[in-house]
């Protein structure tokens, strides 16, 4: 069973206090996730029983192949929606909190092709610069 969107945070979350810390203690994740730590150990524990980590009362976490598999995929999901809104201009402001919105309603096939969309905008800075032109023409006649 695929992990729910409240699941895919806590792996995504999970997943980067790991990459930048080494370790993912309960209290880190409430603070991330603005939660109480009742309820990041309530959600730990499910993880545990669906073997994306194993957790030890104490001890702290640690994921398994399939939590780290999972949660590097998501963690590359939300890196490659970040960089799509900002390609099409999406002021930096907005970017984190739109991406926060979409991530989990998009398939894996529209992030596949997302994939090619930016891949196929940065492999020619100019594809960028007529974009944001287009944009900046639309504006001006609005005007």
């Amino acid at each position: 069973m695929p992990p729910t969107p409240s699941m895919e945070d806590y792996l995504e979350r999970i997943y980067n206090l790991i990459e930048e810390k080494g370790y993912a203690r309960v209290s880190d994740i409430a603070e991330a996730l603005e939660v109480h730590p009742s309820s990041v150990t309530k959600m730990v524990q499910k993880l545990d029983k669906d073997n994306y980590l194993v957790y030890e009362k104490y001890r702290g976490l640690v994921l398994t192949p399939k939590g780290k598999k999972i949660g590097k995929r998501l963690v590359d999901r939300h890196s490659l929606l970040e960089e799509f809104m900002r390609i099409i201009g999406l002021d930096e402001e907005h970017i984190y909190q739109d991406v926060e919105g979409i991530e989990h309603h998009l398939s894996w096939e529209s992030i596949t092709c997302l994939e090619y969309l930016v891949k196929y905008f940065e492999a020619d800075p100019k594809r960028i610069e007529e974009l944001r032109n287009i944009r900046l023409l639309d504006e001006q006649k609005e005007e």
